[in-house]
């Protein structure tokens, strides 16, 4: 269901009185949170490969701390790369700018179209 134009006018004028209000509150919101991603791309991946050689290491000192911490600058890795991957994703493309629907209004439009159609 898409905004009526009363809707449409009373965000717009929400907007503006925002962005006068404050402007680097305004500018923060509508700017992307995540910058530079590939260095942390790299980073991640670095991480990753050292937090291997850290287990590799401490499986062959046998050696149980140092295994648990190669796991978890690889898990720090990893999670640094995922998020890093996400963020180029999202800031390259935006969604739409109307009103998102909610789960169970999307369900019913699968529903619908997988019935009627």
């Amino acid at each position: 269901m898409s905004l009526s134009d009363r809707e449409r006018r009373l965000l717009a004028e929400m907007e503006e009185a925002l962005a006068t209000d404050d402007p680097r509150l305004q500018s923060r919101l509508a700017g992307s949170t995540i910058t530079a991603s590939r260095p942390r791309i790299l980073l991640g991946v670095s991480l990753s490969f050292i937090g291997i050689a850290i287990i590799f290491a401490g499986l062959i000192s046998k050696t149980t701390p140092i295994g648990v911490a190669g796991f978890l600058v690889a898990l720090v890795g990893v999670l640094m790369l995922i998020r890093s991957i996400g963020s180029i994703s999202t800031s390259r493309t935006p969604g739409p700018k109307g009103a998102r629907k909610s789960v169970g209004d999307r369900l019913q439009e699968r529903w619908d179209r997988r019935n009627f159609e």
